[in-house]
């Protein structure tokens, strides 16, 4: 059983910068995929990025280099460095965790707000 907890979500204006972070507890952190997903009211969760266990990343199209993901395996953290945020960007997110079994887990979320 995999606990996930984010935090660093807030209320900021276009064009500034938020760190997302989500701990994790229970499990085998550094062997599991990390991820990071969104979703704004109306739509579907989308992918943001992604890091495997052994640093590979990814990214939604939508991001163009302004996210960063990046995990701490020492303290069982992973996290989302946001800059240049948008607008479109509103959106509750999400930490999931996905294990050697493809077994997911997600956190309980964390809004982020972007005034224009």
């Amino acid at each position: 059983q995999v606990q996930l907890v984010e935090s660093g979500g807030g209320l900021v204006q276009a064009g500034d910068s938020l760190r997302l972070s989500c701990a994790a507890s229970g499990g085998t952190f550094s062997r599991n995929r990390m991820s990071w997903f969104r979703q704004a009211p109306g739509k579907q969760r989308e992918l943001v990025a992604g890091i495997t266990s052994g640093g590979s990343t990814n990214y939604g199209d939508f991001v163009k280099s302004r996210f960063t993901i990046s995990r701490d395996n020492a303290k069982n953290t992973v996290y989302l460095q946001m800059n240049s945020l948008k607008p479109e960007d509103t959106a509750v997110y999400y930490c999931a965790a996905i294990t050697i079994g493809s077994y997911t887990y997600w956190g309980q979320g964390t809004q982020v707000t972007v005034s224009s």
